[in-house]
């Protein structure tokens, strides 16, 4: 493991970067505040088009409680982004997911809990779906799962997550439009929401577009959403065709102003996947731990610690 020197001080205090080999030379990027045996890990996994930096208005208070690994998914952020393969095998939620399970047993973590949103939800699915035995409590934000949504899109959804379908055209056309404006992009995707931008804080914000525009990562994301589009979808038919079921306790948060919430009906969708499902709306739009942290960390954290069973 290298240390790195990227990360904005100000949104991490206290936290330390380390970069963390996978299976396959993939390298992704970490930030873990100091371990402690009596905290229990905590594995936060951002969405698109985002990085670890989403998590800095809740780290603070879930820091005081767990010991945190906030991760750069691969093809985002700081973490390593790898040509994909003919079949974007090698940016499956099965691979993004084992890349975190060999970074949590890469810090002694053999068992954790894990809050995830958006792209990371999916991730954090998958790990669940492949490696029962380590996830102990898992809360989603804003989604339904990958499958769901796809077999389930309507006019409305992909008028609103018009970049869904614009990712998975060919290499390199949203690569080479991505590119050249990435900052645009972000704006575009992130400020077309139903809180617009200013749920955003700079430093924040500044984070987000720095790592945009990074060497390989218009590539990285879009080779992301052309696996869900396809193998993704493969293993969730494979799951559901089995019959298999995540049984861990899970809590699925998601936005009463959001596209999932006007178009699907996540509670309903999540027990047909899992045994043990809860959650609820909380005031927001999709940004969930940007938009609404207290309401988040008040739904959260006592599920994540047990207080609320």
């Amino acid at each position: 493991m290298s240390l790195t020197t990227t990360e904005p001080a100000p949104l991490f205090p206290g936290f330390e970067a380390r970069d963390i080999p996978t299976d396959d030379g993939v390298q992704i990027h970490t930030l873990t505040n100091a371990p402690n045996h009596e905290r229990p890990p905590l594995l936060l996994l951002h969405g698109h088009p985002q990085t670890h930096a989403l998590w800095h208005k809740v780290a603070p208070r879930l820091a005081a409680h767990f010991t945190l690994v906030l991760a750069d998914l691969r093809g985002y952020g700081d973490s390593s982004k790898p040509s994909g393969d003919a079949d974007h095998a090698n940016y499956s939620k099965r691979v993004m997911a084992r890349d975190m399970l060999r970074v949590m047993q890469s810090l002694g973590h053999r068992k954790f809990s894990v809050l995830a949103h958006d792209r990371g939800a999916r991730v954090a699915h998958r790990l669940a779906a492949d490696h029962g035995d380590a996830v102990q409590r898992m809360v989603l934000l804003d989604i339904a799962p990958t499958l769901a949504m796809y077999e389930q899109t309507g006019e409305a959804f992909a008028r609103a997550y018009w970049h869904w379908f614009f990712l998975i055209q060919p290499a390199p056309l949203p690569e080479r439009l991505i590119a050249s404006d990435p900052v645009a992009y972000l704006r575009e995707v992130m400020g077309g929401r139903s809180a617009g931008l200013a749920p955003f804080d700079p430093r924040a914000f500044a984070e987000y577009s720095r790592a945009a525009g990074l060497p390989g990562t218009a590539h990285g994301v879009c080779e992301d959403y052309r696996a869900a589009a396809g193998i993704d979808l493969e293993h969730d038919r494979a799951d559901r065709d089995a019959g298999r079921r995540l049984a861990m306790p899970l809590m699925v948060l998601w936005g009463e102003e959001g596209v999932v919430h006007r178009c699907f009906k996540p509670l309903d969708e999540w027990r047909r996947v899992a045994a043990d499902v809860r959650g609820e709306t909380l005031p927001c739009g999709h940004y969930v731990a940007e938009e609404a942290p207290e309401a988040l960390l008040a739904k959260a954290l006592p599920f994540l610690t047990g207080a609320a069973e």
